[in-house]
């Protein structure tokens, strides 16, 4: 039998990210980035194939990509609201990783499940983070999904995608509880 871990599960139980409109410095030093990373990415992995990377960016870098992502914006005629929403998710960050999915050949895991495992190192990513005593996000949104932008503005290669961006900082306030699954309405069974 394992040995049970309360901390971790109370951990789980409580967990909450942080909106990232309310992420501050101070930041993680390098040390306890390099922990959060590293914590990150023991996660599922069929076939130990990494078929995930991670991309560690600074406030300067956040602040381009801010303005790159208003002209792209712009330049795919999307409203104004949309643009500036995207836009605020990187001007007003002072840091974040993105997980880029990096699709690996193979015929022993299916696409899907090298997808799962990015999806799964994203939310290692944010409990490492809030587990470490920061406050974090895993925001997506329409420039995660822009191939032109993804690849100009973030570096990613032929073939590589978002799994999404996880914003890191100390949270300004405590982030708002919201409405949690009701176990009776997602959860059935099969006995026999």
């Amino acid at each position: 039998m394992p040995a049970r871990n309360p901390a971790a599960l109370d951990f789980l139980l409580t967990r909450r990210s942080c909106p990232a409109r309310l992420l501050v410095p101070p930041l993680p030093d390098e040390d306890q980035l390099q922990a959060i990373l590293t914590a990150a990415l023991r996660c599922p992995d069929h076939g130990k194939l990494e078929p995930w990377r991670l991309v560690v960016i600074e406030r300067a870098a956040l602040t381009r990509i801010a303005g790159e992502v208003a002209m792209r914006g712009a330049a795919l005629g999307l409203e104004p609201d949309r643009i500036g929403k995207a836009v605020s998710q990187y001007a007003d960050s002072h840091l974040a990783v993105l997980v880029v999915g990096v699709p690996r050949p193979t015929d022993k895991v299916p696409a899907i499940e090298q997808a799962l495992s990015a999806g799964a190192v994203c939310l290692s990513l944010l409990n490492a983070a809030l587990a470490s005593g920061f406050g974090a996000n895993w925001l997506t949104g329409w420039p995660l999904h822009d191939g032109p932008l993804l690849a100009d503005s973030f570096g990613l290669g032929p073939g590589e995608w978002a799994a999404g961006i996880v914003h890191i900082g100390t949270a300004a306030e405590t982030p708002p509880e919201r409405p949690r699954p009701d176990l009776a309405r997602v959860v059935t069974r099969v006995s026999a």
